[in-house]
């Protein structure tokens, strides 16, 4: 077989995504590019790798085959990349980040002091979903990830590096607001907006009204911080959510946070990363920098005020 790097470049995109589409998209290509090499990969293996169901593709038996060493060879290169710029020194080279669309309400904050610092590194950022986050780490397809809860089911290095507070926000008119010491237990015939399954938030507001031996009423499910705080305030129901989403509504007072027991929950941000992966000096660089100063730099506002409020 004459098979090349470009082509299983081109065919691990298509089947990680499972769409010629957002391939060519990621890899700034057109669509007929993509199919083309895709195609020409088919005939050099004599078998079809995609077959077509319904507007759907999915991969064939040959397909996963392919798709499994196609990952194998694609990580060698990246990590003999990684050795190459090593040897160039931290002053270049690419960082691949990805992060829960929570912290990319203070990321922005990091982001722009890490390039002052090292202009040199290009930067590509994911935003997305625990899920895809997950996904991301399991195929080894990113340098670090921030996110809240690392993963249990597979091997990584997960640090923690700032606090992630949880509050329950409310309407400022709802009646509940401005009470001190409120019962959790005084919350179950509350209607909660959630996040969607699988969100760490979602997870840890369910494990703590778990752990109590209350069942939440599930209301709206909404995949974006900014539909749930549209709910809240919108009177649709109560959230539990990260402190760091609600600094504006908390100043202009569209939201409030309820004094009860038990929060703000506190939790913390993780960089987490494959465990055995060999980190790029730039991929170093951003973790050192994450660990040591981010807490400074973008703290939770509120955070201390909440503390002492609830002591």
């Amino acid at each position: 077989m004459h098979v090349s790097l470009r082509q299983l470049k081109v065919f691990e995109a298509v089947a990680r995504h499972l769409s010629y589409t957002r391939a060519a998209e990621e890899l700034h290509l057109s669509q007929p590019a993509v199919s083309m090499q895709v195609r020409q990969l088919e005939e050099e293996a004599g078998l079809p790798l995609f077959e077509r169901l319904g507007n759907r593709i999915l991969l064939t038996e040959a397909g996963r085959e392919v798709y499994e060493y196609g990952r194998t060879i694609n990580s060698a290169l990246q990590e003999m990349e990684e050795v190459l710029e090593s040897l160039k020194g931290v002053s270049r080279g690419r960082l691949h980040l990805a992060v829960a669309s929570t912290v990319n309400y203070f990321a922005p904050r990091l982001l722009a002091i890490f390039q002052q610092r090292y202009p040199g590194i290009g930067l590509q950022l994911d935003v997305t979903n625990r899920e895809q986050l997950v996904r991301m780490l399991y195929d080894n397809a990113v340098d670090l990830v921030l996110m809240g809860v690392p993963p249990t089911d597979m091997e990584v290095e997960s640090e923690a590096f700032m606090a992630n507070p949880l509050v329950v926000i409310a309407p400022p008119d709802h009646p509940l607001a401005g009470e001190r010491a409120i019962s959790p237990a005084r919350l179950a015939d509350e209607i909660f907006v959630m996040r969607e399954a699988g969100s760490g938030t979602r997870q840890t507001m369910e494990r703590f009204f778990g752990e109590r031996g209350l069942v939440i009423r599930h209301g709206m499910q909404m995949t974006r911080n900014e539909a749930v705080k549209q709910a809240v305030r919108s009177g649709l129901g109560l959230s539990v959510v990260s402190l760091h989403t609600i600094e504006l509504e908390l100043e202009t007072r569209r939201l409030v946070t309820l004094d009860v027991e038990g929060f703000p929950d506190q939790r913390q941000w993780y960089l987490v990363y494959r465990r055995g992966k060999r980190l790029s000096p730039a991929a170093n660089a951003f973790r050192e920098f994450v660990l040591t100063e981010a807490a400074l730099i973008a703290p939770p506002k509120g955070f201390s005020r909440l503390s002492e409020d609830g002591a």
